[in-house]
């Protein structure tokens, strides 16, 4: 429910709150919505800023800081880390949560390059198999492991340290990447494919597993902070990619594909989590392209029918609207109490 001052006023003019008591309500509010992320001039910065911080040290990190060597990069990373973790203290002395959760994920994101310096200082690297940092982000191979390990490691200990929800985002990441990475060491050899059907599986396995710790995650936090956002994101792309990438090989297979994105829909909708209406949605739009360019292709009847389908869903919710709040009480009613009361803090 979006609350705004014109509704407090609205209230007030209906005697239903004072005047100075909507005033203390609406500066309370404001004050904790400081704290939560949302789409506001100060906040796009922060994360424009912050994400561009984060991809300078990793997505965009050029071969010229080979240049460094072991010993150098490894230096580098610390000094930039300790600068990172020192202003993520001097952020939160200041009551500025959301910037200083930038920059604690940026230093997690420093980790991968340290542990990288590291390896080459140690001679971990072989002659004639020396990756560039930047090829940690492009290339599947086992040998990341290490690094993401770390990375890990250090995500945990920043979030028991400072109980920022943006630190989970490097940690999401990263285990979406050791999903890719771990193939090669799970069946053999240096590098394996993404797109092979062993990766694909285990891409679906992982990202099915993500998503059930992020589920786990938001049953047992009773915090207004979102712990959970970027490990369903990640964990929900690693499974709908892996499944969507798959080939069914039947038709029964593509509408079993369907549905299971119709069953992503309804799981974002009870745990108001869009990110699996939207993967669901794109799902069942690819499926019913599939059916209106091959199996449909010649039919006059397809659109029609489509058609009414569209209006029928409409219908159901119109029908839902109505109803909703006997509908939803008996849905719950049949819900184990854990995930019933998170669906009801969700919708509430």
């Amino acid at each position: 429910m979006k609350l705004t001052r014109t509704m407090l006023d609205e209230a007030v003019s209906e005697g239903l709150l004072a005047n100075e008591q909507a005033a203390r309500l609406w500066n309370f509010l404001l004050a904790h919505e400081q704290d939560t992320p949302a789409f506001k001039p100060a906040h796009i910065l922060y994360y424009l800023g912050g994400l561009i911080a984060i991809g300078a040290m990793s997505l965009f990190m050029n071969v010229g800081w080979e240049q460094f060597g072991g010993s150098g990069l490894f230096c580098i990373s610390l000094c930039y880390m300790a600068a990172a973790i020192g202003g993520v203290e001097w952020m939160l002395a200041r009551r500025l949560v959301l910037p200083a959760g930038l920059l604690a994920a940026l230093a997690v994101v420093l980790v991968p390059l340290a542990v990288y310096g590291l390896q080459h200082m140690l001679g971990y690297w072989a002659e004639g198999r020396h990756p560039a940092y930047r090829d940690f982000h492009q290339y599947i191979d086992w040998r990341w492991i290490f690094m993401e390990l770390a990375t890990l490691a250090a995500g945990a200990v920043a979030l028991w340290r400072y109980r920022l929800p943006f630190t989970v985002m490097p940690v999401a990441v990263t285990l979406w990447y050791m999903s890719m990475d771990i193939v090669p060491m799970l069946l053999g050899g240096d590098t394996y494919s993404f797109f092979s059907h062993e990766g694909k599986i285990i891409s679906t396995v992982f990202g099915l597993a993500m998503t059930l710790v992020a589920l786990w995650i938001d049953l047992r936090t009773r915090s207004a902070k979102d712990y959970a956002f970027w490990l369903y994101l990640w964990g929900v792309l690693a499974f709908w990619g892996g499944l969507s990438s798959m080939d069914s090989g039947s038709e029964f297979g593509k509408l079993v594909y369907c549905l299971i994105n119709v069953l992503m829909i309804g799981i974002g909708a009870a745990l108001s989590r869009r990110v699996f209406a939207v993967f669901g949605g794109l799902g069942i739009a690819g499926y019913l392209g599939h059916l209106s360019y091959s199996v449909f292709r010649d039919s006059l009847l397809f659109p029609v029918a489509l058609t009414a389908i569209g209006i029928g869903v409409i219908a159901a919710g119109i029908f839902w609207q109505r109803r909703e709040a006997a509908i939803g009480a008996s849905l719950r009613g049949v819900l184990p109490e854990p995930l019933r009361l998170l669906v009801e803090r969700r919708a509430a």
